[in-house]
């Protein structure tokens, strides 16, 4: 069936088409504040949402008598998760927060992992040949606008060489969406999208600070009650801003480590995003290798040449979070996420923000805290007096285990 979008109808305000210009503005804006706290008033409305993830033998995007439903799929509306039944069959009910439906890719599949929240969502999907052994590619801050479009390019064709199984773009993505009008904003949104789509494989992207749109109010004149205010421009062209996949043995997850507090934005995960990762991890077996990936760091060496003075442009470095103060460019409750993946092997933690490829790793804890490169420009710089290179991260899996990595440099002409 096809996927039926449920439709929300506001009540039309009449206006006196003779009065004044100034006048019809505040009637407007009158509307627009009355029904915000009517919307905000009333209480949530759920919804049941059905469907069924089936395996599409033909391509046809619609289930046939031959073709089966899979069964063991999570299904999720970022808050609330279903498991698809022996026949493939789930049933979701939500409260429409968020506007998507999504499922955690399984293993040995591909397809699309998302669609618009509606009262009938079905997933066909395609079976891979991929094992247990495969490569994928972490990049990061590809900050696409006109400039840097040639070094998107070029990443893609190397990309594309490489013959790797996916790739992760860990945030960053637009040249900013933080300061500008939405016309700026989802013309920098656009161009990543028409980008990512020339990839031979698939392309997954995770929200960074520059994703959240018109924040920076100051700056860039948007108003909070602007319906692609924040991370609603996220989800509106790249889907839900954390989900998860499994792949080859292990089980990926897109955290959004990027919060904002009025005008600025900070490494952290909400409270919501943490119920939501804690069912998402029960799905998974204990023995299954966790590999998260986000844009603000958990853990980095770059944070080390971090100072905590107040920047005149950018704004204070230090915000008070659980009544202490936190650094912004980190990812202030780590520890709540490092608590749900509990005893799980956690081999991996992708990240960037700070533009220069780097590695940490506690002794004893078996997870490397990694940050790649910039695909960004500059292709060379100097980073606290360290030659800083502009690139990507090469990974090659087998067994379950991460067997290499390799930095590759842009080495942009």
């Amino acid at each position: 069936m096809r996927n039926k979008p449920v439709e929300l109808h506001a009540i039309p305000l009449a206006v006196n088409k003779r009065a004044p210009s100034a006048m019809k503005n505040m009637y407007k804006f009158i509307f627009k504040v009355g029904l915000f706290m009517l919307w905000y008033s009333l209480p949530a409305q759920m919804v049941q949402v059905s469907g069924m993830v089936f395996e599409d033998s033909n391509a046809n995007g619609k289930r046939d008598k031959n073709e089966d439903g899979i069964p063991g799929v999570v299904v999720s509306d970022q808050q609330q998760t279903a498991i698809t039944a022996e026949d493939g069959n789930y049933t979701l009910v939500t409260d429409g927060r968020f506007p998507h439906v999504f499922i955690s890719m399984p293993a040995r599949y591909s397809g699309t992992y998302y669609y618009p929240l509606a009262e009938q969502v079905d997933f066909p999907l395609a079976q891979s040949a991929v094992g247990d052994r495969f490569s994928f590619i972490h990049a990061s801050d590809t900050h696409i606008d006109s400039l840097n479009l040639p070094r998107m390019e070029r990443f893609r064709k190397m990309a594309d060489s490489l013959n790797a199984d996916f790739v992760i773009i860990s945030g960053d993505l637009i040249r900013d969406a933080l300061r500008v009008s939405e016309p700026t904003a989802r013309d920098y949104y656009e161009l990543y999208l028409s980008e990512i789509r020339k990839f031979k494989m698939p392309v997954f992207s995770a929200v960074g600070n520059h994703e959240l749109f018109g924040i920076e109010r100051d700056k860039s004149l948007v108003s909070q009650e602007h319906p692609l205010y924040g991370k609603n421009m996220f989800r509106h062209y790249l889907g839900p801003n954390y989900y998860s996949f499994n792949f080859g043995g292990l089980h990926f997850v897109g955290i959004d480590g990027v919060q904002y507090q009025n005008l600025y934005y900070y490494g952290g995960v909400d409270s919501l995003q943490l119920q939501w990762l804690e069912k998402d991890l029960k799905t998974v077996p204990e023995s299954t290798p966790v590999i998260t990936f986000n844009h603000i760091p958990f853990v980095s060496p770059g944070f080390s040449f971090m100072d905590f003075e107040n920047d005149p442009y950018y704004g204070p470095q230090l915000l008070t979070q659980a009544k202490l103060l936190e650094h912004r460019h980190i990812v202030y409750n780590f520890e709540e996420v490092l608590e749900l993946i509990g005893d799980r092997p956690y081999p991996l933690a992708l990240s960037g923000h700070f533009h220069m490829a780097q590695q940490a790793m506690l002794q004893g804890s078996g997870t490397i805290f990694a940050q790649t490169a910039a695909i960004s420009r500059p292709d060379t710089f100097d980073y606290n007096g360290f030659k800083g290179r502009s690139g990507f991260t090469l990974y090659e899996v087998a067994g379950g285990k991460i067997h290499s990595s390799t930095f590759i440099a842009l080495n942009f002409p």
